[in-house]
């Protein structure tokens, strides 16, 4: 290292007053090391970078240390030369003397109950202009010396009518720019047709991209996740449709831009439904692994989830809505309220193959955050061949060994009546609900939460429904019970069944001719329907119920709780209604991978209150 100046005996470096052209190269020692004193502002720095952080440390007049920012050089998104800006909009001003560092910036939102990240910007004064370029060229070295992970080629579709219909704008003015900045291309799709991103990735050539990122909401993010699950599972030779085979995990990572009506996914991984974080965690690269849940009837696949697969209120309350599309969002708080009011339970057996109790407790008041130790620990023990600092998403199907398989373990049977019956593989946290269905639950830890929530008096769900939204437990209730599980099955009593087809024959033969003529009327229409909407227009014919629209008006006036209540409930499969009642679930352990870290320590969670709950601080709120 070149140390310009004669330290005196005793004294330090930094005791040492070095002059504003200084130059500290270590390139002896580390390629990337390199010191001087800069100005940012008026203000004179110490300003070093090496292999791991760029900091810069200001100076008072006896060059004496006061305070110091660090960013890791992972977390740095670009550098430009001269004065440059890239919000609201790119401007570049030239200068020889200037050049432009932009990283990751962490900051408060909401009351600090979750953490954003935006784009911090700092402006370096130098001396002369080789100084000036010496700098650029250091760190821009050290950007692609950590490029590793970082994508270079992304394929990003927006669906441009979800949410707000911002999607395409948001992408613009947000999205593009800081893509820019980080020098990824992308090739941008505008989706035109529900679906249209699955075909894509499916059929189309892929070679080149790192990753896949959708402009939407929980919808838009499904395709992807099918798309991308389907490719890899075609291209391994497997099957998807049979339940028994362990699926090959996925090396393309799936990024997701929150811009829909709901981000339930965005919000459990990240913490926070905002654009520009979600942006800043691709661009660096990040890389969450993923549980995924196989849906399947029979011997076929039905869907994959990673949210929430919902049988009873929750199946009810989406079926409901869909027929109010014309609300926008307001139709889920309309929806929801007219089947709470209904009142309906269902009877059902659930059977379900529990997980290894010594790993982790849906009770056990942990929570999912950035570093999981259960996840962590989760991914030896489903790539136990694998050395443990390999990427798991690069692992052969040889290597890949699951502890899931359906004929491990004993099976447990329940039967009852049920208000809602739930299988989450994450915490579904929303804003909404800054905890979700499960707060303990895991991403990436092979298991899903089942939640049972037996019939009961209309106040007790009440409460256990208003218990999603504060600090109180959920399951704490004598009706609820919660299961950590590998896989589930749901069947219909055998008298249920009868019953259900009995109600078919009566209710069926009034509505079958009106529901045919209007069903292709909806057909003949090239309009961008949901795969909930096809479904119910499709379980009109199939059970003579084409009335649905029939009676819409009746339906908004008197609302359901006015009519008879069927006999048997729908699923609700990440926002899709499923067409059959029976269902095998499996939870597949790091299935996909996101650009994400996880929630970070300190962000999605709120302060526990003294007094609020007997948490003796111990529940997953008490900071």
């Amino acid at each position: 290292m070149q140390i310009l100046g004669r330290l005196g005996e005793g004294a330090s470096e930094r005791q040492i007053r070095r002059p504003f052209d200084s130059l500290w190269d270590g390139s002896e020692m580390d390629p990337l090391w390199v010191e001087s004193v800069l100005r940012v502002g008026k203000k004179r720095y110490r300003v070093i970078l090496n292999g791991l952080h760029f900091s810069w440390t200001q100076l008072d007049k006896q060059n004496r240390d006061k305070k110091t920012v660090s960013v890791p050089v992972s977390e740095l998104i670009g550098v430009e030369e001269g004065k440059a800006e890239i919000q609201p909009q790119k401007k570049v001003e030239e200068s020889e003397l200037h050049f432009t560092v932009f990283s990751v910036k962490r900051g408060r939102h909401g009351g600090g109950s979750a953490r954003l990240w935006t784009v911090g910007r700092t402006q370096f004064t130098c001396s002369s202009r080789d100084l000036r370029d010496h700098w650029v060229t250091k760190l821009r070295a050290a950007l692609r010396e950590k490029s590793g992970s970082r994508p270079q080629r992304l394929l990003v579709f927006i669906n441009p009518f979800g949410g707000k219909k911002r999607g395409v704008q948001i992408y613009r003015t947000l999205v593009s720019p800081l893509l820019e900045l980080a020098g990824i291309s992308a090739h941008v799709v505008v989706t035109e047709r529900a679906n249209q991103a699955r075909d894509h990735i499916l059929k189309k050539e892929l070679t080149g991209f790192d990753g896949v990122v959708c402009v939407g909401g929980d919808g838009m993010f499904s395709e992807l996740l099918h798309g991308v699950i389907g490719r890899t599972q075609q291209e391994a030779g497997l099957s998807e449709h049979d339940p028994t085979v362990t699926l090959q995990p996925c090396n393309l990572h799936i990024g997701i831009i929150p811009a829909g009506s709901t981000d339930c996914v965005c919000f459990a991984t990240v913490g926070v439904n905002d654009p520009v974080t979600s942006t800043l965690h691709i661009i660096i690269g990040d890389s969450q692994p993923l549980d995924v849940c196989s849906v399947h009837h029979l011997n076929s696949l039905v869907r994959y989830s990673v949210s929430m697969v919902g049988y009873g209120f929750y199946g009810d309350v989406l079926a409901e809505s869909e027929r109010h599309r014309w609300m926008g969002p307001l139709r889920y708080d309309y929806s929801g309220c007219m089947m709470y009011l209904s009142n309906r339970s269902y009877s059902g057996v659930v059977q379900f193959l529990p997980a290894d109790p010594q790993y982790s407790s849906p009770r056990d008041n942990t929570r999912c955050l950035s570093g999981c130790r259960v996840c962590s620990e989760s991914t030896e023990r489903l790539f136990p061949q694998s050395d443990a600092s390999s990427n798991a998403s690069s692992y052969s199907t040889s290597q890949y060994s699951q502890d899931s398989s359906l004929s491990d373990g004993d099976w447990v049977s329940l039967e009852g009546r049920f208000r809602c019956v739930s299988l989450t593989c994450m915490s579904s946290s929303c804003p909404r609900s800054p905890l979700g269905l499960s707060p303990a639950a895991h991403l990436a830890d092979g298991t899903g939460d089942l939640i049972l929530v037996r019939d009961t008096h209309a106040m007790g769900f009440l409460k256990y429904l208003h218990r999603h939204t504060n600090t109180e437990d959920q399951f704490d209730l004598p009706f609820v019970e919660v299961h950590r599980v590998r896989a589930v099955r749901f069947s219909l009593p055998p008298g249920e069944v009868e019953s259900d087809e009995e109600e078919k024959v009566e209710e069926g033969e009034k509505g079958m001719e009106e529901g045919k003529v209007e069903l292709e009327g909806e057909r003949d229409r090239p309009t961008r329907r949901s795969v909930s909407q096809q479904h119910l227009a499709e379980r009109g014919e199939e059970r003579g119920m084409g009335d649905y629209r029939k009676k819409k008006k009746r339906d908004f006036l008197c609302g359901p709780c006015c009519s008879r209540a069927p006999s048997v409930s729908v699923w609700n499969c990440d926002g899709e209604i499923l067409p059959y009642t029976d269902i095998l679930c499996r939870v597949h352990g790091q299935l996909v991978r996101l650009f994400a870290r996880g929630i970070e320590d300190g962000a999605g969670t709120r302060n526990c209150r003294a007094g609020s709950r007997k948490c003796k601080g111990r529940c997953v709120l008490h900071t």
